[in-house]
């Protein structure tokens, strides 16, 4: 089986024949399809497609992104592969693995992130490695909205029926008003969060206004109180298959009304209506955690192709580290997270 590699959006035929690998599917997102490179956000990143070809059809395809010295394909929070399971998997996994190498060309970090529904053993000869990380919390939207609630943590349902007592109301983004209200709640937030520290770069107004312009494949939910934005939510999906978690984002100021729970359960309330049939809920954190469903690992497979193998050599101090930490008192071990720093913290 061959491949081809392609840096834009495919051409008719070729897209075609993608569209109809992607059908036999069980569970394709956004990021495995064309559309991939409908996204504005890939500037100076050089978006890339491997398309592994079996007598002219795409049988398989993973989409990536060049930063630095590291080529990568999804992230530790999503998965962007897929094979065609009429085809032959090891045959197809193969030649994506050989397309991604030849993509990466001199990189010194090439990254492949997978569900364990599909593992890249065929990888494996190839120099990657991997490693199991901890994954998402998954639903299954199958189950209906009622099922849905009834797991969610007390906590959630609680703040859902303080937000409706509050009279805080939920709609669908669906006009250019709308996503200039989100966008103000965006820059306010991303600028006035005290809580945490925000590790994504900022989203660009004219990119925010591009992403929320993409409706076959995005959508948006904005809470207000008293006629007023004060929370968004926003998801990516692909037709039929995954809907995941993209953005969220709030005013502080408006916490008290409990807006942030009853936003995502609408957008929850609505998957179910239009189909999908699962919800990546994009992280594994305590607030992920009260949706209640399974968190699902995801599989990072990893070529470190640097002198000594220096990213392998610091992954494994920073293994041994946690190990050291974990044996130490809890009073012990918060104290010395808090002296080493946040760099540090975070890799700990």
């Amino acid at each position: 089986m061959n491949f081809t590699i392609i840096h834009d959006f495919p051409a008719p035929d070729l897209e075609a024949s993608w569209r109809r690998g992607l059908a036999n599917v069980d569970v394709p997102s956004h990021y495995d399809a064309p559309e991939f490179f409908r996204e504005p956000f890939w500037d100076g990143k050089k978006p890339f497609a491997v398309l592994a070809i079996d007598g002219g059809d795409v049988a398989g395809a993973l989409t990536g992104v060049h930063f630095g010295e590291v080529t990568q394909s999804g992230l530790d929070s999503r998965p962007q592969i897929w094979v065609d399971r009429t085809r032959n998997l090891d045959q197809t996994l193969g030649a994506l693995g050989r397309g991604l190498l030849q993509e990466a060309g001199a990189s010194k970090l090439v990254i492949a992130f997978t569900w364990p529904s599909l593992p890249l053993t065929a990888f494996e000869p190839l120099g990657f490695k991997g490693r199991e990380l901890t994954g998402n919390v998954m639903l299954d939207l199958s189950m209906g909205p009622d099922k849905l609630f009834k797991q969610f943590a007390h906590e959630r349902r609680k703040n859902i029926r303080a937000a409706l007592r509050n009279n805080v109301e939920v709609s669908l983004a669906t006009t250019p008003e709308d996503i200039d209200e989100a966008y103000k709640v965006y820059h306010d937030w991303y600028h006035a969060n005290t809580r945490k520290e925000i590790e994504s770069e900022e989203i660009s107004e004219a990119h925010f206004t591009q992403m929320y312009a993409l409706t076959a494949n995005r959508c948006m939910f904005i809470a207000r109180f008293e006629g007023k934005a004060v929370a968004c939510t926003s998801f990516r999906f692909h037709r039929g298959g995954l809907i995941e978690a993209s953005e969220n984002f709030s005013l502080a100021e408006y916490f008290h009304v409990r807006p942030n729970d009853l936003v995502y359960w609408r957008a929850i309330e609505w998957a179910c209506a239009e189909g999908f049939p699962r919800h990546s809920l994009g992280g594994s954190h305590r607030f992920h955690r009260k949706a209640g469903g399974p968190i699902v690992p995801i599989i990072r497979y990893r070529k470190d192709r640097t002198f000594l193998h220096r990213y392998d050599l610091e992954e494994t101090v920073r293994d041994n580290g946690r190990k050291v930490l974990h044996r130490l008192p809890p009073n012990v071990e918060k104290t010395v997270r808090r002296l080493v720093g946040h760099e540090i913290r975070e890799g700990f």
